[in-house]
């Protein structure tokens, strides 16, 4: 099949999507017939991509069972997520009908620099500053914050983004502790960075930050309990996925002042408001309103993936995972069901290799 004559429909696209695809694609060795829908892909929309043998999706669109029936029955052959994460992708629903295939890392500098930028602009109020000299106001009081040196900073899931925000703290002399099911030994020591029990990664550490996938097994990993384990005080950043964090125990243990601020680039319900303009509207989400109102909580929407760099990298990962499905090559960032679905792997998979990612 030759390139131009296939059709890759992208859902909940922006405008950065397009400028960035669309440089890509000029590329003599893709030259898709791209067609780009603003709407998120659902069974509803699903339809839309009747013509297409690829669908393109991200973080929050609905790939659920239904969807990835309408799909298949539209003769959609591969779903290419423009994006790490698919927690949002009903992978039995797909196993022997659609394959899928992701973009694994595109630049963890992206996410781990943002992440040290939460916590800067949390620990000391520049959010707070900026707004309040913009109103002749050069009080300080309520901005008091605390040395990161010597302090311990505690980083959940040591991926490439995890190892680079550790890295990035070498510079702040604190304590590095660390979990992951995966221990990196090397790393480890490289770093200076010790890997403990998750229990006592919450007990010691002063920050807590989280960079690792969602699964059901650490679904609201930070709840009711696991916060009465930290110190009270402790800082929390999540620039990984909303539902790590059971927001109304979070509420309730800013309230408590048990947590002294929290750095959210994620949010579990996002789907309704991330990535677009609400200003002309309330927000119903009671939950998402109550976080708004800490002075020291911080909420962005998902942008922490957002540089240059990273936006080029996703564009040239997924044309490249499209034209190697399509060219009948291995593909190395297909998401296996097998492991990824249900934690044990026969080491094949849709008659390629395993690659846990």
């Amino acid at each position: 099949m030759k390139h131009s004559k296939i059709k890759v429909a992208f859902f909940d696209t922006k405008p950065y999507d397009r400028k960035f695809f669309e440089a890509a694609n000029q590329d003599a060795k893709y030259g898709f017939d791209i067609r780009f829908y603003e709407t998120r892909l659902t069974p509803a929309s699903a339809a839309i991509a009747e013509d297409a043998q690829v669908v393109c999706a991200f973080v929050n669109d609905d790939i659920s069972a239904e969807t990835v029936r309408k799909l298949h029955e539209n003769g959609v052959k591969l779903i290419a997520m423009r994006c790490a994460g698919y927690n949002n992708v009903n992978l039995s629903a797909a196993l022997d009908k659609i394959r899928v295939v992701r973009v694994p890392e595109y630049s963890p500098y992206a996410v781990a620099e943002y992440t040290m930028g939460l916590l800067l602009t949390l620990n000391r109020n520049l959010h707070r500053a900026y707004c309040r000299v913009r109103e002749n106001n050069f009080s300080i009081n309520g901005f008091l914050g605390f040395d990161l040196h010597g302090k311990t900073v505690g980083v959940v899931g040591t991926g490439k983004i995890g190892l680079t925000f550790a890295e990035i703290l070498q510079g702040f002399g604190v304590r590095i502790l660390a979990y992951d099911l995966y221990p990196k030994k090397e790393q480890a020591e490289r770093l200076r960075m010790e890997y403990v029990s998750l229990e006592e990664l919450f007990r010691q550490s002063d920050v807590i930050s989280l960079h690792c996938p969602l699964t059901p097994e650490n679904r609201h990993m930070i709840n009711k309990k696991s916060i009465a384990l930290m110190k009270p005080g402790v800082f929390l950043l999540n620039t990984s996925r909303g539902a790590l964090i059971d927001a109304p125990a979070l509420i309730k243990g800013l309230k408590k002042k048990k947590i002294g601020g929290a750095g959210l680039d994620v949010y579990e319900e996002e789907t309704d408001y991330f990535f677009e303009d609400r200003s002309d509207a309330a927000i119903d989400d009671d939950v998402l309103a109550r976080l708004l109102t800490f002075p020291n909580v911080i909420v962005t929407s998902h942008q922490a993936f957002f540089t240059r760099e990273a936006e080029t990298n996703i564009a040239e990962t997924t044309l490249s995972n499209i034209r190697d499905f399509f060219r009948g090559k291995e593909l190395v960032n297909e998401i296996c069901y097998h492991c990824d679905g249900k934690r044990s792997c026969p080491g094949k998979h849709n008659g390629t290799s395993c690659r846990r990612k």
